[in-house]
């Protein structure tokens, strides 16, 4: 059974495990990796770095991670093809250096809060590879107990607040996990920090600025990130916002754009926003300029508002994997084959875990009641609800006769 890395000191231990093959002697040092691109900044009072401090453990624990979502996800694509996944399914290939990079700056005190597109995000927060197959797939053993689907993964133990499945409500949810974070933090103690991850397309909704005001007029310790893939749905920024700047749309809220495609510099950064945000200043808004492989959804080919070579030119020159893979190789921390090993090995374990979670178990019958009202004098005590109305109604559960309630 496939079980990933949780956090950052198991992370680096199974990176240290891979790379002790004994074959050759490899580079074990620090290396310092300058970015390519500058960060670009808004009403910003502090200067962003210019290169990243990094070493083969780290960029191992990265790679693994990284091609591991990258395999899920394309193993959702077939599951779903082949109608073993239903309902909406939105993927994240391509993207994976933004959840990465903001799981390497953080850690689990910090609360993160995403949209629909969120199974990579459930990996990095206390899912599983299985687990997370096994919820797309509608069973008991789901990070969400088979009940949430591709788009309400959770995990409040690892203070992920899961995938929301309404464009952009996710965001004054994040604010409320911010204002949680201030209250519960003694004076003069670093805030735990509260990110929302929410696309270009939904940049523009009025919940969000609400949000933004609420944060910055009460100072709280909160990072409105734009995942930028350039397009919303099927429409491109340019076409959807009349301001595609989207880190300066927080107006004397600061703000700063950086590669999202580059793990690095997304470490950097969101480890810069974080140190702002845990210690007084308030809010800032964060924008990742990365790409997304697959369409929209699985409902959307992904081709008819841009074209293949355009997709292949991105993967050829961007593409957030190969960039850790080019790093290994170039600085003698891993040689090309001892990659490729781990790819297989990979491919295997999510295979594995695929099988493990087709051998899941439906939801009892009595979990369509759970997790609706709790009650009692502290709240810990499920309330179960004495009628649910099915889209059948001859098929409800309970019946509304016996509670006097004829005529619902």
């Amino acid at each position: 059974m496939f079980r990933s890395a949780l956090t950052r000191s198991s992370l680096r231990a199974c990176a240290s495990q891979m790379g002790e093959t004994g074959k050759r002697a490899m580079s074990s040092g620090s290396i310092t990796v300058p970015f390519s691109r500058e960060y670009d900044t808004h009403k910003l009072p502090f200067e962003m770095p210019k290169e990243a401090v990094t070493n083969k453990e780290e960029l191992l624990g990265y790679f693994k991670l990284m091609y591991t979502m990258r395999r899920m996800e394309i193993t959702c694509d077939t599951e779903y093809k082949a109608r073993a996944i239903r309902g909406f399914c939105h993927l994240y290939d391509g993207q994976e250096a933004v959840a990465m990079g903001v799981e390497a700056a953080f850690d689990q005190k910090d609360s993160w809060i995403t949209s629909y597109r969120c199974h990579c995000i459930s990996l990095l927060r206390g899912g599983t590879v299985e687990s997370i197959f096994a919820e797309l797939l509608g069973y008991s053993e789901g990070v969400s107990h088979g009940k949430g689907g591709s788009m309400h993964m959770y995990s409040k133990k690892h203070n992920f607040y899961g995938g929301q499945g309404i464009v952009g409500a996710q965001v004054p949810v994040g604010v409320g996990l911010s204002f949680a974070a201030k209250y519960a933090t003694p004076p003069g103690e670093k805030t735990p920090v509260a990110i929302a991850m929410y696309g270009d397309g939904a940049a523009n909704q009025g919940q969000i600025w609400e949000g933004a005001n609420m944060a910055s007029l009460w100072k709280l310790p909160m990072i409105f990130c734009i995942e930028n893939n350039q397009y919303g749905m099927g429409t491109s920024k340019e076409r959807s916002s009349s301001n595609n700047k989207y880190y300066t749309m927080g107006n004397h809220i600061p703000g700063v754009r950086m590669d999202g495609m580059n793990v690095l510099m997304v470490r950097e950064g969101m480890k810069a926003a974080k140190e702002w945000c845990s210690t007084g200043n308030g809010p800032i808004y964060v924008e990742s300029d990365t790409y997304r492989y697959h369409g929209h959804s699985m409902s959307d080919p992904g081709t008819t508002y841009r074209n293949r070579d355009e997709i292949a030119s991105m993967r050829t020159a961007r593409d957030p994997i190969e960039y850790v893979k080019n790093l290994l190789v170039q600085h003698n921390l891993a040689d090309p084959q001892e990659l490729k090993n781990i790819e297989k090995d990979i491919r295997k374990e999510v295979q594995d875990a695929l099988k493990a979670a087709k051998n899941g178990s439906i939801p009892k019958f009595e979990e369509l009641y759970k997790d609706i009202y709790i009650g009692g004098e502290d709240n810990s005590k499920i309330v179960y609800p004495a009628y649910i109305r099915m889209p059948d109604r001859a098929k409800s559960i309970g019946s509304i006769y016996e509670r006097g309630v004829s005529g619902m």
